[in-house]
């Protein structure tokens, strides 16, 4: 369980800041001095002005006798957040239901107004107390103690002189079951260690689902066995020609439980039935003239597709679907099915419906881009709205989708025309834009009971490694888990920014590469500026 714990040291300039790159400063901009700093703000969360938890020699974290390994696990974890840079040893008991003086509890409560993830936390100057009625509330719970707690938990070298907590009662539960962040690994490689420090940042704001998107015409990322030739020629470069790389089975596993681990579901994309050239070129009998296509390095999406009439086409896909569904504990496998040019309605529709049927053989649910939604989709089946697609002809008939679109949620467009990453065909995305906006009123003919929720697309034909894929997802990644999470009627961007503001040293703690948005004062009311390390 190191969701809390910093996967690097600092560094020595937390990215010497995009923003100082660009040579661009961030105004000073007017903000109200915030009364907490939680991301995603709570349903209901009250702050005691002056009064204190205080983490000394007597503190402990503590659950019941008989609770079970999960439990004791997240215990553990909490002691060993409040111990690291020189704290006061935290050590971990086993005790009755009522908590003794000086304790951090945890509960689990079998209660129906916490729901799936929520929880409520109880902060007094004597005692914390986290109850929830699984698993991932008490983690969701521990991440808002975290977050009310002094940045410097997040860096083992932070030297502090105490540890306070503020006194307060926060009763919170997320408005959508799904929160997610999706990246294109396919288009420009990352390692596993890299993925696991996205891991590690969502979970600290509440997000649960890391969509992958494990091939596209540029690089197939992960080791289907049998298909051996699917990694050693599509896997071997990337957008620009680099080395590309690929994930073997075992990395994929340990990523998937390592995310597990932190509650949050991996749900893998092999996108077809465009967007394979990197499968083309490796396996010729995907098309049609049974020859290898060339590898290939650029940005088109128009580079044709798998072939219908061939038997292989199938067998393959069935290989990899199985596969996938076998290494992922998630319900889900994402098929793409957008960007499909070169064959009539009937065709793609028949393709799409034959895929379903083997995403169902595998024991697992569908999940497409929008364009699929006009095929006979079964009601399980989920569309993802990127564009104004006609995701509305599912909902009629009782599906669901997932709320992505383009204009707010898409993490490769620029924050403005000056950024160097990214790209503007959705226009800029700055930080109030993917704010601003209510998922429930979006698209026409989508309500709210049709919508699981959102997630962030972090395409990669732009970004080259680890750095700029943090600095196009943050703090952007950070709004739409506010999004996802928090009442609509109680978000205004004005406060998210002010306590995003406060985030600024901890996320340097972390070491993450974050975007200055010029709509946030980064010299937080604490006093604490968030600025690069000399």
């Amino acid at each position: 369980m190191g969701a809390m714990l910093p996967r690097s040291p600092l560094p020595r300039r937390v990215a010497a800041t995009a923003l100082a790159t660009l040579g661009v400063a961030a105004p000073a901009v007017a903000q109200p001095t915030p009364a907490h700093a939680v991301i995603p703000a709570p349903v209901s969360i009250s702050v005691e002005a002056g009064r204190f938890f205080v983490v000394d020699a007597n503190t402990h974290v503590s659950h019941a006798a008989g609770a079970d390994t999960v439990v004791a696990r997240l215990a553990r974890t909490t002691s060993a957040m409040l111990a690291q840079g020189g704290g006061p040893g935290v050590r971990t008991v086993a005790e009755g239901a009522s908590p003794a003086p000086g304790a951090i509890h945890l509960a689990l409560a079998a209660e129906r107004r916490f729901g799936a993830e929520g929880y409520e936390l109880t902060v007094q100057p004597t005692r914390v107390t986290i109850t929830a009625a699984t698993h991932a509330g008490l983690f969701f719970g521990m991440q808002t103690l975290r977050q009310l707690l002094p940045w410097s938990v997040e860096h083992p070298g932070a030297l502090r002189r105490g540890l306070r907590i503020p006194v307060a009662t926060v009763r919170d539960a997320p408005r959508f079951a799904w929160r997610g962040l999706m990246l294109d690994v396919a288009r420009h490689f990352l390692p596993v260690s890299d993925v696991k420090r996205f891991v590690d940042h969502m979970a600290l704001y509440k997000l649960n689902r890391l969509h992958l998107h494990l091939a596209d015409d540029q690089g197939w990322r992960i080791e289907i066995a049998g298909r051996p030739e699917l990694t050693t020629i599509g896997g071997s470069t990337q957008v620009g020609g680099g080395p590309g790389g690929h994930w073997t089975q075992a990395e994929y596993r340990d990523l998937v439980a390592y995310a597990a681990a932190r509650f949050i579901t991996v749900v893998p994309e092999i996108d077809m039935p465009g967007h394979t050239n990197a499968a083309r070129a490796s396996i010729g009998a995907l098309n049609c003239d049974g020859k290898r296509v060339p590898l290939y390095t650029g940005t088109r999406v128009d580079l044709g597709n798998v072939c219908l009439t061939s038997d292989t086409t199938y067998a393959v896909i069935g290989d990899v679907l199985r596969q996938l569904a076998a290494m992922t504990p998630g319900p889900w496998l994402h098929v793409g099915g957008d960007e499909v040019k070169g064959f009539t309605r009937a065709q793609y529709h028949g393709f799409i419906e034959r895929v379903q049927d083997t995403v169902h053989a595998a024991g697992k649910r569908m999940i497409g881009w929008g364009e699929i939604a006009t095929a006979k989709l079964d009601t399980t089946t989920i569309s993802q709205v990127w564009i104004k697609d006609s995701s509305a002809v599912h909902v009629r008939r009782g599906g669901k989708v997932i709320m992505s679109f383009a204009e707010r949620a898409y993490l490769d467009m620029k924050y403005d025309s000056s950024t160097v990453t990214g790209l503007l065909w959705a226009g800029a995305v700055s930080l109030p834009r993917s704010y601003d906006w209510d998922p429930a009123t979006l698209r026409p003919g989508i309500p709210e009971s049709a919508i699981l929720g959102v997630e962030g697309p972090l395409w990669a034909e732009t970004v080259t490694r680890a750095a700029e894929f943090e600095f196009q997802a943050f703090p952007r990644l950070i709004a739409l888990a506010e999004v996802g999470w928090s009442p609509q009627a109680g978000r205004r961007f004005a406060d998210f920014a002010a306590r995003l503001a406060e985030h600024g040293p901890r996320l340097q703690a972390l070491g993450v590469n974050f975007y200055r948005a010029p709509e946030v004062d980064w010299a937080p009311s604490s006093g604490r500026r968030a600025r690069a390390v000399p």
